[in-house]
């Protein structure tokens, strides 16, 4: 499926309460963050797999935000164990030719308000489409994100005194920190012929990102 094909869907799909938008919803949602996103995903039709994006063409995000959209927490977008020796490469990966850039280049996002004790009163307040053409000021923005966090992370590696990476922040929108859940998962290095931390570690959108596309900034 495409992208834009599932926009009027997703349109539709705000203001309107969980309990009615996913009748027969699991009870868990309070406690598995990403089950609204899950939801929203069949929802729209799309299968649960395990490829880079959700559409075609695509990703799907979702957010716990205000009433108004504005975000709570920092946006996961996708794990680095398996890309972290083309971070740290030099040179390393290019952002064009990421998977994190094929990721994020085209995605809708959709805050999601949990203010209410029943999941079944949770809802989608905005639908937003954001895409990353290359050569425009949000990739530029995003790729000297990405070309500092691989800076970051390799002078992390070779300079702290555990040898371990830590939390990495661009100027604008994207960081690196530690996603994990015990056990942990430690990320070995080929590059480095050892493990570079003793948890997973991920790439999220910061605040300022969900920020600036609800104000139509990006």
């Amino acid at each position: 499926m495409k992208l834009a094909e599932a926009l009027p869907v997703l349109e539709k799909a705000c203001n309107v309460p969980f309990g009615k938008l996913f009748q027969g919803h699991p009870d868990d949602l309070r406690t598995n963050k990403g089950n609204a996103g899950q939801l929203l995903c069949c929802y729209i039709g799309l299968k649960l797999n395990s490829d880079l994006c959700d559409f075609d063409d695509g990703e799907l995000k979702t957010n716990k935000a205000l009433p108004d959209g504005t975000p709570r927490e920092t946006m996961f977008i996708t794990q680095i164990n398996a890309i972290f020796d083309t971070l740290v490469a030099q040179p390393n990966t290019s952002f064009l030719d990421s998977s994190l850039y094929r990721k994020i280049r085209n995605l809708v996002y959709l805050p999601v308000v949990k203010q209410s004790e029943n999941a079944s009163d949770w809802y989608f307040p905005r639908c937003i489409h954001i895409e990353a053409k290359a050569g425009g000021t949000l990739f530029d923005k995003l790729r000297d994100d990405y070309d500092t966090i691989c800076n970051g992370l390799r002078h992390h590696v070779e300079t702290s005194n555990d040898g371990f990476i830590h939390t990495t922040s661009g100027s604008h929108y994207i960081q690196v920190r530690s996603k994990d859940s015990k056990p942990y998962h430690p990320i070995y290095s080929s590059t480095y012929q050892r493990e570079v931390s003793n948890k997973n570690h991920a790439f999220y959108f910061m605040k300022s990102f969900m920020q600036d596309a609800l104000a139509g900034r990006i």
